[in-house]
């Protein structure tokens, strides 16, 4: 009997000395993983520069939507606003309507002049733009990204300025991964404001932990247990808890238009999971297009025409 307990001490031993060994090596890398991709740490850092200039696609995206702006400079107009003490930085393209505008709103990493790309649609049907660095981003302030989380409550001071500068009583997001979860964050929460119509949604994910793991595993990356260690930082750092404020959890809730955009390639936001995400979505007015090629976020560059009317099919059929 001596000799089982006395087995079963080194046993326990062992393990216990082995979790903490693991834990010792790993939390530093996690840190490193998590400061490396979601903290601003330095000002130059998610600037107004291409995010991946060594990727083909991506390059043709910006080069695309910076010569579009480039010959759009008479339409646009400069704007700034502030929400909890963070300057905050965007540009308005008013192409004539009198009451829509679409904000549009990147993913991680990008800043407004990313978004060119995106507004290209919105000019055809006459819709105004509105793109942003969002916080830590580009020119504005901010040292975190928050997940949606703190971007949700930027969006507000957003529309209070398209509303009060610009007259806009109907405003639609079109989201691009990342920035769809600041969206529905907002026109989920119960005091979302009434002129938040709509979202068009690029390659939403269900949660921002299941993406992540998609890119570790893209990456070659050791998934576990840096994965949760990402995540615990993330709620240390920034006080995001993305299990919570995962779209999987608040989709059911969603009651405007909506037009989910995917692509049967994505491997960061995997086609099960994203017919999993349209499937709970509460909205009563909800589109989904697929398209076969292209990877996440470049939808639009490998299927312009289909991308395009899908977007005009949509905004063009507000009943309202």
């Amino acid at each position: 009997m001596l000799w089982l307990w006395i087995t079963l001490g080194v046993v326990a031993f062992l393990l216990i000395g082995g979790i903490a060994f693991m834990l010792w090596k790993t939390l530093p890398i996690a840190k490193n993983v998590y400061f490396n991709n979601l903290v601003r740490t330095s000002p130059d850092k998610w600037g107004w520069v291409c995010s991946a200039p060594d990727n083909e696609e991506q390059l043709a995206m910006w080069n695309a939507g910076i010569a579009w702006a480039d010959t759009k400079m008479d339409k646009m107009t400069e704007v700034e606003t502030e929400n909890e003490g963070l300057h905050l930085y965007g540009q308005y393209f008013d192409f004539g309507n009198k009451k829509r505008c679409v904000i549009i709103l990147a993913g991680r990493c990008e800043c407004h002049k990313y978004s060119y790309y995106f507004a290209m649609p919105y000019e055809k049907i006459g819709c105004n733009v509105l793109v942003i660095d969002a916080r830590a981003h580009g020119k504005s302030d901010g040292k975190y990204n928050t997940i949606g989380v703190g971007e949700s409550r930027d969006l507000r001071a957003w529309i209070k300025l398209l509303e009060e500068r610009f007259g806009m009583q109907e405003i639609y997001f079109h989201t691009i991964c990342v920035g769809t979860s600041s969206a529905l964050l907002l026109m989920t929460s119960p005091d979302c404001p009434e002129s938040v119509k709509g979202l068009v949604t690029e390659g939403p994910y269900i949660s921002f932990r299941e993406t992540f793991r998609q890119h570790m595993i893209v990456d070659k990356r050791p998934v576990y247990p840096v994965l949760d260690m990402v995540m615990l930082n993330i709620k240390k750092y920034c006080g995001t808890d993305v299990y919570k404020t995962a779209p999987i959890k608040i989709i059911d809730k969603l009651h405007q238009r909506v037009l989910f955009i995917f692509g049967e390639e994505d491997v960061f936001s995997i086609p099960p999971r994203s017919r999993e995400l349209f499937a709970k979505c509460g909205s009563k007015d909800k589109h989904i297009v697929w398209f076969k090629k292209g990877c996440h976020s470049h939808l639009r560059l490998n299927n312009t025409e289909g991308y395009d009317r899908a977007i005009a099919d949509f905004m063009n059929n507000d009943s309202e």
